[in-house]
């Protein structure tokens, strides 16, 4: 394996086990995509540390466990945002109407 590969490996699974954040999330700080994160922690690092492989599966399905409700709390401010944006929509613009 390429040592630039290696690095990237490592490094991508020391962030995500010291902040216990998603493939996505480590994707966007890396830059790189969301498939070459998951390869990366999922396969390539298994034969790089062992050790680490195993801290980064339980923070991996501690993450799965949660996804679900990540996915309601993003759900509910989608629609707090969008209420709020009609409120301001609908008090910004007074009616006028003719007499």
């Amino acid at each position: 394996m390429w040592d630039y590969i290696v690095e990237r490996v490592k490094k991508e699974a020391a962030y995500i086990v010291e902040t216990g954040d998603t493939v996505r999330s480590c994707a966007l700080k890396f830059g790189t995509s969301k498939s070459t994160v998951h390869k990366d922690v999922s396969e390539r690092l298994k034969a790089i540390d062992a050790n680490l492989y195993r801290a980064v599966r339980a923070v991996l399905r501690k993450n799965l466990s949660e996804r679900h409700i990540r996915g309601g709390i993003a759900t509910k401010n989608k629609y707090l945002l969008r209420r709020k944006k009609k409120q301001a929509t609908q008090n910004a613009s007074p009616i006028t109407q003719n007499a």
